[in-house]
């Protein structure tokens, strides 16, 4: 099965929107950008920080490729790094809401929310980045900065580990699918003495 299949359309239109509405709202403050450049402070950069999360990262995606080959085969088709956008995704957020039938689970929809609100932020900032960052004031004192590339790395950097954070959350909080164990059989009726 191809990655597009596996993909949720509602799921997959929310983040869109959420980066969309994001590259208009940083859109609307490169327009009303100060013509007064701001001076670069010297440390702002924070190149040490993100060199650390940089490794972090790496070690995080290594586990969790090694998990996800051990749990679905090397080559499961599953997917992976798309998976909070995933059918399986948006049939556990249905389930958790109520719909097929089930009982709407309010408790770890409360518990899920700001995860959920988190993963959809970090979105929104991925676009706000986008366009916001060509404002050189918007990023001289930027971790990253000055330069736009730096700063937009650094901040999809951050904005991919707590986005990986709220999923991982989300992902625990959420019930599972149901197992598809066979029906129990039907009790063996006692035979009947006819007379």
């Amino acid at each position: 099965m191809t990655v597009a299949h596996q993909l949720s359309g509602p799921l997959t239109a929310l983040v869109g929107s959420a980066f969309v509405s994001g590259v208009v709202y940083g859109l609307l403050g490169y327009l009303q950008r100060s013509p007064i450049r701001q001076e670069h402070v010297a440390g702002t950069a924070a190149w040490g920080q993100q060199l650390v999360l940089a490794l972090a990262a790496v070690v995080i995606l290594s586990v969790g490729r090694w998990r996800h080959r051990r749990r679905f085969g090397p080559r499961s088709g599953r997917l992976w790094l798309l998976a909070p956008l995933g059918r399986h995704a948006a049939r556990r957020v249905a389930r958790a809401l109520g719909f097929g039938g089930e009982a709407a689970q309010p408790g770890r929809l409360l518990l899920a929310f700001p995860a959920a609100a988190l993963f959809l932020f970090c979105f929104w900032r991925a676009g706000v980045q986008v366009t916001g960052g060509l404002d050189p004031n918007f990023t001289v004192n930027a971790w990253g900065g000055p330069s736009y590339v730096g700063a937009l790395a650094c901040h999809y950097l951050d904005l991919f580990l707590l986005a990986a954070g709220a999923a991982w959350l989300i992902d625990r909080i959420l019930p599972a699918e149901p197992s598809r164990a066979q029906p129990p059989a039907a009790p063996e009726q006692p035979a009947s003495n006819a007379t």
